[in-house]
Parts: structure tokens; sequence; C-alpha cells
């Protein structure tokens, strides 16, 4: 571990309290937390100082927002691994993954804040508002406005306590934004703390993830192929109808055409030489968005896990640089008077809009002799480094559980619906100026409406309209299924690519078994089988074999040659990379033909020798597996 990165040395420090996966064990023997189990009757706390729901909720998150990594051999600047490649490129599913991080990091807390504010300004909270008040109005009078406010910044940062007695803490959906009172939740009842409609859910966190899901269904033009799915995890070659189904993306431009040449002008697919500088140009600038979208959500997240650190990253010490910054400021805003700010600030815009030759030249000798000077400007690698994003916390955890020998158990995967019945309130810690009746009256749950009252509309249309969907629904369904006959066949005569799709579709609700931590179902080259974690060899190796196996034997040495198809170092891990089961396309068929089935996912995993690949297939347990792999040894991990 001689890049060791600041996660991999924190996932070794002994903790003073400890979780039921800090508690250590030997290293050749993993205990079983209780991966079998649901997590509701995990009533253990796994990891100290964070409730189970809050680690499952990062690594439900950590699951969608990962999905394809690279070992890389030198640490970053920030000291933290599962940064982004400096090749990365665009893909419409990275910006829906982008998109979604960003509602619920951001959005949801901004929408907090926004609430946060109408409250204070509806003086529906008269002493509250009126302490806030009070203090602006000296801070006026004094003419210490922007002093008072670094002051009260700086107690929120040094003194966590505070928070809650300055903004007390509320239900999302249960303030109005426009009044600051209370009000109906937009899903009908108050379902969740931390989600904008308030909907029900069964794990916390889902209903924010939901409305994000949403959202982007929503999003339209650019993010067109992202709402499909687009590039779903990493579409395996010789994928079937990735050839034959047209593209969502293309449909856009192909209908543009047609009005085109309805219109009696000529398509641009035949004449208009700017139609792909045009797509170019667009790709690039969502390219450049998300980006800049995933900046602002890394620096927020950051910036939150500064504020509220989680062990076992270091409390005060992000904390004392945020003061250190804001402590100056307070000064220099105190001392420095408004009429030399003003000047200054002429002068800098001056500067900046007429001295480009002096800029440019002056930037250019930077970077000659300090190539890294704008790299080490960035927040994440000064005033913050040290301090993770979510998913650089979640592989923290992860990897507390791997050196304890106790792997953190899988977030539960229950379709269940979840009840429709209020949370429980806390009424004497809620001030938002309402009374308890009114309060429960707006968190319960409408009345559902009688079966008289909804209407119904019935039409010959409506009947033929469904028995054509209905008739292609089940055409496709039954070709599908012929595929997949034919996909049988040709895996049987040796076809690579029929191989690895055997196995892919699955009933809805079906369990793969077994589930972890040590083994997990799966198929190689269409074979069945299961991958096996061998923590009892040095180093550890990650085998396949296709042999029933006994949990008292899974050491690579007591199995049969030929039953191991193949083995690999987890040392020796150099990328993995998440792969769709019938690419995005065949998801999008399956999904609309055979409500039934569902796509098994699969996970590509190459060695130090590029040639050295194996794809994983039929892979029910696929997020487990990796999140094992990716936590196990000391490589320093990239995002790509």
């Amino acid at each position: 571990m001689a890049n060791a990165v600041d996660n991999h040395v924190l996932s070794h420090v002994e903790p003073d309290e400890k979780g039921a996966s800090q508690l250590g064990g030997d290293s050749t023997e993993i205990i079983d937390l209780g991966w079998t189990k649901p997590v509701e009757h995990i009533e253990e706390q796994l990891i100290a100082g964070l409730s189970n729901e809050n680690l499952w909720m990062l690594i439900r998150r950590f699951d969608k927002q990962v999905y394809n990594v690279k070992a890389v051999p030198d640490a970053p600047l920030q000291n933290l691994d599962l940064t982004r490649a400096d090749d990365d490129e665009f893909t419409p599913d990275k910006l829906r993954a982008t998109i979604e991080r960003f509602y619920t990091s951001v959005v949801v807390t901004l929408a907090s804040f926004v609430k946060h504010v109408a409250r204070l300004r509806s003086w529906k909270e008269p002493r509250r508002t009126a302490i806030f008040c009070l203090v602006y109005s000296l801070a006026w009078l004094l003419d210490i406005i922007l002093p008072s406010l670094f002051v009260a910044l700086i107690a929120l940062v040094i003194y966590p306590p505070c928070r809650p007695v300055l903004f007390p803490p509320a239900p999302i959906a249960l303030v109005d934004k426009s009044t600051g009172g209370i009000q109906k939740p937009q899903a009908g009842v108050l379902g969740s703390e931390d989600s904008i409609t308030g909907a029900p859910e069964r794990f916390k966190g889902e209903a924010a993830e939901q409305e994000a899901s949403n959202l982007v269904a929503s999003v339209a033009s650019v993010a067109v192929g992202s709402a499909a799915g687009k590039h779903d995890q990493g579409v395996p070659e010789g994928a079937p109808l990735e050839g034959t189904v047209p593209d969502v993306m293309d449909v856009v431009a192909n209908t543009a055409d047609a009005q085109r040449a309805a219109s009696g002008r000529v398509p641009s697919e035949s004449h208009d030489k700017t139609r792909q500088p045009m797509r170019e140009s667009v790709m690039q600038a969502a390219n450049m968005g998300m980006q800049l979208i995933n900046d602002a959500t890394d620096t927020f997240e950051k910036l939150s896990n500064a504020l509220s650190a989680t062990p076992p990253f270091p409390r005060w010490v992000p904390r004392l640089r945020l003061v250190s910054v804001l402590l100056p400021s307070c000064f220099a805003a105190k001392s420095i008077s408004v009429y030399a700010a003003s000047k200054g600030i002429g002068l800098f815009a001056g500067f900046a809009f007429f001295g480009g030759p002096i800029i440019i030249r002056g930037l250019s000798i930077l970077s000659r002799k300090y190539p890294n000077w704008q790299k080490l400007l960035q927040i994440q690698n000064s005033l913050l480094k040290g301090v993770p994003t979510n998913a650089q916390l979640t592989l923290t955890l992860l990897r507390i559980g791997e050196a304890n020998a106790s792997p953190l158990p899988p977030p539960s995967t229950s379709q269940d619906k979840p009840s429709s019945r209020p949370i429980s309130l806390h009424h004497e810690e809620l001030e938002l100026g309402a009374s308890r009746e009114e309060i429960e009256d707006a968190a319960s749950a409408e009345p559902s409406k009688k079966p008289e009252d909804t209407p119904v509309h019935t039409s010959q249309t409506n009947t033929i309209a469904s028995s054509i969907i209905r008739f292609f629904r089940g055409t496709t369904a039954t070709g599908v299924e012929g595929k997949r006959g034919f996909d049988r066949i040709r895996a049987t005569i040796g076809s690579r690519h029929a191989k690895n799709r055997v196995g892919v579709l699955r009933s809805k609700g079906k369990l793969s078994s077994p589930i972890g931590p040590v083994k997990f179902d799966a198929r190689y080259k269409g074979k069945r089988g299961t991958v096996i974690i061998d923590s009892t060899s040095e180093p550890r190796v990650l085998y396949f074999t296709t042999d029933p196996l006994q949990d008292d034997d899974l050491q690579l040495k007591n199995q049969k040659k030929a039953s191991v198809l193949f083995q690999i170092p987890v040392a020796d891990i150099r990328e993995m990379k998440k792969l769709g089961g019938l690419g995005w396309k065949g998801k999008l068929v399956v999904g609309w033909a055979l409500g039934s089935k569902e796509v098994v996912d699969g996970l590509q995993i190459v060695g130090k020798d590029p040639k050295e690949s194996f794809q994983l297939t039929a892979m029910g347990t696929r997020n487990q597996l990796f999140n094992r792999l990716i936590a196990i040894d000391g490589q320093v991990w990239a995002c790509c």
C-alpha cells in the first residue's frame, strides 16, 4: 500500500467507539453480519457514529453513482481516491446519474434552506423571528452587518449545537415556501422528512431518490438519451437489439428531418453540413455542464461532510480550516471602509478587462514554473483537502468492514410498496406556528376517493388502441422469447456473445443464491456457477467455479482444477466495469414487452494485462461483489 491515500489509512485506524463491523476478526475468516437477513432485522449498529439507515442510504446511492473504476498508479492531490479521471468522457447515462446526485445532495438541501427563510419572514414563529430582527437592526445601527454575518457563520461551523437552535428542523414537504406556514405535502401524505414531495418511503432517502429519477425522466431535448437510460452502465459486446432498435436521440433528429421534408425543404441529413458540428457542440456543452454539476455537487458534499464529519474522518481539522478563512474575512469586513472596498473592486475589474496581455504572460510563466498550480488552488485540494464526498465516505466505510473481516451488508432490495401512513412527528420539537391538530391534519393521508367518484371513460377508439398495443406487445414478447431460445442454441455451439446472454432474464422478485459475503451466484461464458473471494490465500484471490460448494470448503486449493474457469488475485485487478445485461435498448424492449421479467446485469473485471479480462453475467448480486472488490485491497481508484 505504498500509494495509500487517506481513506485507506483511516479504514485501519482503531476507533474509540466500535460498531459491529469494527470489532475485528481473523482476516482469513469472514464474518457474516447479516447478508441474508432483511436490513430491518439487523439491530446492531454497524459503524459507530452513523445510523444503519444512513449507512444503507450511502451504499444505495454509491451503487447508482459508481459503475466504472480504474486503478491509477499515483495518489491524487486531495489524497482521497475515487476522483474522476482526466479522460472521463460524456455519456447520457453519466448525465442522468450526475443530475440525480445533484438533486439528492444539493437541491433538497437548498429547498430546505429556502423554506427556513420563508419561515423566518412569515412571523409565524414570532419569538425566533423577533430575535433575528433585533440582531439585524442592531447590526445595521452599528454598521456591522457583514461582521455579524461572519460571526454567525463561524458559530455555525465551530459549534454544531447552535444549528438546530437557530434553524429548528422541520419536514421539508410540510412547509409552504410562499407563506412559511404549513401545507399539505404534494404527495398527499407526509411519508418522509427529507424529500420535497413528502412521498412515502421504505428506507431513508428513497423518496428523494425517486424524485430525482422522475426529474431526469422529465428533462427535454439534450437529456432524451439519458431519460431512456442510454449506455446504461456499459453495453456488453454483441448485445442484441443494439443494432436494430433505433437510437432515441436519432429519433429526435429524424423527426426534425421529416418536418423539413413535409415543408418542401431538403432534410438536414442529406444536405445540411451544420448538423454534425452543432451536435458535437451540444455534446461538448453537455459534457462541460456535467462536469460543472459534478464539481458543484462534490464541493457541496465536501462542505457538508466538513461541517458534520462521519467517523473515522476528523471532525475538527476541516472546521478549523473553514474558520481560518472566515475569521480574517470578519476582521476585513470590519476594518475596510465601503469606499475602499468599492475602489478596490473597480481597480480589479479594470485590470481584468484591459490587462489581458499581462495576465496571459504571467499565467504562462506561472504554468512553466509550477505546472500544477491550477489544481493546487482548487478548493478540494486546498481548503477541503482530505474531506470526502459521499462516495469517498462510502468507500472508506466499506474498507473499514473489509479491514475487520466484516463486510458491510448490502441495502435491502425489497420492491414492496411503501406504507401510506404518515411518519411519526415530535410535535414538541416542531416550531411551525401551527397547532398540533393542524400539523397532524396536514401530515395525514388524504381520504381515498370512492369508486363512484372516479369518472370512467370508455370508448370504442380506446378499446381498439388498447388491442393494437396488446398485439404489438405480445408480438414483441414472443420475439424476445424466441431470441432467447436461439441464443441458447448458439451458446451450445460456441458463440461467445450468445453465451454472455444466457440467463440474463429472470422473473421479477426471484432472488439469486448464494448472495455473499463470500459466494456470489453468476455465469461465466454461459456456464452457471459461483464467484468466490478466497481470503485464506495470500494474496486474496477471486475465482469462478462450476462445482456446488459447501461453506466449509471454499479455499481455491481444495477445488478441482477442471471446475475453476478463472482466477485472479484481487490485488491485480486494474479495472471494474458494471455492464448492462442486454444493453440499454434491449432493457427498454424487455421492460415494455415482458413486464414479469427483469434484466440481470453483469460485471467486467480486467487484470494487469488488458487481455486478462473476465466478464461475469446474469449476476443479481453484481453490486455486492463490486463493493467488496473495490474495498478489499490497496488500489487507488479513479472513476471513469
